[in-house]
């Protein structure tokens, strides 16, 4: 009779999360790496591209909710693009609590160079694979990222 104590447990490399892990950071790493030429961080480019994707101008909490980041965060965020003038801010001419969000046209400018790096990077990283397999990964990641009710941007 074993018990659980005897047990040997789980190598770290068997398991797959370790994986995807390992792949991400790099991925990531590599990615926040070449922005900061362009002075903007990962958090700030997953702001910009969603918002460039959603034209209408916006307040704080429709981007957090389009985003899927917590109003704070977009909070801080908002503040860091309006110092860099990527984006521009508008009190509501009803209600002083209502905010308007809009990209500048810099940041509008920046997104499509942003987007490009980013492309690059993926390039980069999954060039090796067939495009079968590209595809099979995502669908794979979109099943568990839906599964699991994953709607988080990554920021880090």
């Amino acid at each position: 009779m074993t018990s659980e104590a005897n047990l040997e447990p789980s190598h770290l490399k068997s398991h797959l999360g370790y994986h995807l892990r390992v792949v991400s950071n790099a991925v990531s790493h590599s990615f926040a790496k070449k922005l900061t030429s362009l002075d903007v961080t990962v958090a700030e480019w997953v702001i910009l591209r969603e918002m460039y994707a959603n034209p209408n101008n916006t307040s704080p909490s429709g981007v957090a909710e389009f985003t899927g980041l917590s109003r704070g965060a977009v909070s801080k965020l908002i503040d860091r693009l309006l110092q860099k003038k990527l984006v521009s801010r508008e009190e509501g001419s009803v209600d002083r609590r209502y905010q308007e969000i809009k990209l500048t046209k810099p940041g509008r400018i920046l997104v499509p160079k942003l987007a490009k790096i980013a492309d690059e990077n993926d390039e980069f990283f999954f060039s090796m694979l067939t495009p079968t397999e590209k595809k099979e990964i995502r669908k794979i990641l979109i099943k568990l990222t839906n599964l699991h009710k994953l709607n988080t941007n990554p920021i880090e």
